[in-house]
């Protein structure tokens, strides 16, 4: 038994004896070990690492319902949580929305990884040279960033993140699993005050620090830098886009957020109607939180409610299949969780956060071309007649949840395309566009034969993006408004 499950079931215990037998209660305990190396004007100039343990209770009695948590986990500490969590249910409202407790279960096994257990998944996929990566260990990689870039100024981070955790709970569900990511982001300056700036960018998530090549990365974030510099204006039009990967994330996080959101589903705020052929013939769309094609596991095999987590097929050949639960929506939808409980999924919804948009059969490019070019991206961009590739999208801003119409800019790169070949930088544009709208059917014109994994900014999800070939994109202003 790990340390995490230990703390769990004296929690269980605690709750048993403060709280009856009658009580329900689920008890999460997460140890996490971050470390951040970050870089600006091509130097270091901080790297910080936390580790904590912190313990959530949710306490269900007399049809009331409290949570509390902690990060002192001894004896007292344990005891405190368990009797304020109680003595916040007995004043709470009713809860009738409770979905009752995830019942005994063993976790899923990935086929392709040999040593996850039933219960544990305590020896799969899990790299402890990344878990106990030192600042040298990431120094190394920024430095490789900034030589790569040729004497381009630039910015980013490089980091480790390891997690521990166990989930136990009154109805006899305990189990446990660890995991570990590292990822990159960094940016390449080209140009000056007086002439203007242009960025370039390149990211990488990894389930090893072993697998960041800081060299790689630096090298392609000063070719975008260098590619974008003059950019032309365009006017605000329907243009054919190609999307790098970068940009495909962004599609990719929205939908998982607003689309395929069981809360909002159930709410009737989702486009998502399962069973309907509602994108490309071409789009499929998976969650895969216990890996796939040799990647370790990105994710816990269990979610926040001990619900074993597996692979959810969210779209399949364009048709929509199926939208992520937790206990309480499915409960309200009639259906099963599919194990994404989170610590806020009750207020803002189950979320799918190891999305997968399938690449394309053919195989990625290998040919020569622009080094700017995502690789996947190059035989997209030789089939527009007249067109953009777009690098990246940023600050996007859902206008509409039901039909999932967000607007946004781009950024790090934008470029003309014309008769198949890249004929002039574009300056950043803003668009509107309903997502779901331009994946429809018919729409779709190419996708890339090589995913990229790409970290999440803000939080611990991870996408696996290729390129894409589209019919339309609105952009809708430009540098002059």
């Amino acid at each position: 038994m790990s340390a995490e499950l230990d703390v769990a079931a004296r929690v269980v215990e605690l709750i048993r004896e403060l709280a009856g037998r009658e009580a329900e209660a689920e008890v999460v305990v997460r140890n996490e070990a971050e470390a951040l190396t970050r870089f600006a004007n091509s130097a270091i100039h901080q790297n910080v690492a936390d580790v904590t343990t912190g313990v959530r209770l949710r306490l269900h009695t007399g049809g009331r319902t409290a949570g509390g948590s902690t990060t002192v986990t001894g004896p007292d500490g344990l005891r405190t949580l368990v009797e304020r969590t109680l003595a916040a249910a007995r004043v709470s409202p009713p809860d009738a929305s409770w979905a009752g407790l995830t019942r005994p279960a063993a976790l899923h096994v990935s086929a392709g990884h040999a040593g996850s257990g039933e219960h544990s998944g305590l020896s799969f996929g899990f790299d402890e040279a990344t878990a106990h990566a030192d600042p040298a260990d990431r120094a190394a990689r920024v430095r490789d960033f900034v030589d790569a870039a040729g004497g381009l100024e630039t910015a980013g981070y490089c980091r480790t993140v390891a997690v521990a955790a166990a989930f136990a709970n009154t109805a006899g569900q305990a189990v446990e699993g660890r995991t570990v990511e590292a990822a990159m982001d960094g940016i390449a300056r080209f140009g000056s005050a007086s002439a203007g700036f242009a960025d370039g960018v390149a990211r990488l998530a990894a389930s090893r620090l072993s697998g960041i090549d800081g060299a790689a990365l630096g090298a392609r974030a000063a070719a975008k830098a260098r590619a974008a510099g003059s950019p032309a204006e365009l006017p605000p039009g329907s243009y054919e886009v190609v999307l790098e990967p970068d940009a495909v994330k962004d599609l990719l996080e929205n939908l998982a957020t607003f689309g395929f959101n069981g809360k909002a589903w159930v709410q009737r705020q989702s486009f998502a109607e399962p069973g309907r052929a509602q994108f490309d013939p071409a789009v499929t769309i998976v969650d895969e939180p216990l890996g796939s094609r040799a990647e370790p596991a990105p994710g816990l095999p269990f979610d926040d409610e001990g619900t074993p987590r597996r692979s959810l097929v969210l779209v399949r050949d364009g048709v929509t299949r199926a939208v992520a639960h937790d206990r309480t929506s499915a409960a309200e939808a009639g259906a099963e969780s599919t194990g994404h409980a989170s610590p806020y999924s009750r207020s803002w919804g189950p979320q799918a956060t190891h999305l997968r948009l399938e690449a394309s059969d053919t195989a990625a490019s290998t040919a020569d071309g622009p080094a700017a070019i995502a690789a996947s991206a190059r035989p997209l961009v030789a089939r527009v007649a007249r067109g953009l590739l777009i690098t990246d999208f940023w600050y996007t801003r859902v206008l509409d949840p039901k039909s999932l119409v967000v607007t946004g800019l781009t950024r790090n790169g934008v470029w003309l395309i014309e008769n198949g070949e890249i004929v002039s930088a574009v300056g950043n544009v803003r668009f509107t566009q309903s997502y779901p709208q331009a994946l429809g059917p018919g729409r779709v014109h190419g996708i890339g034969g090589e995913s990229v994994l790409l970290p999440e900014s803000w939080g611990r999800a991870r996408y696996a993006a290729p390129a894409l070939h589209l019919a339309g994109w609105n952009v809708t202003g430009n540098a002059s408004g």
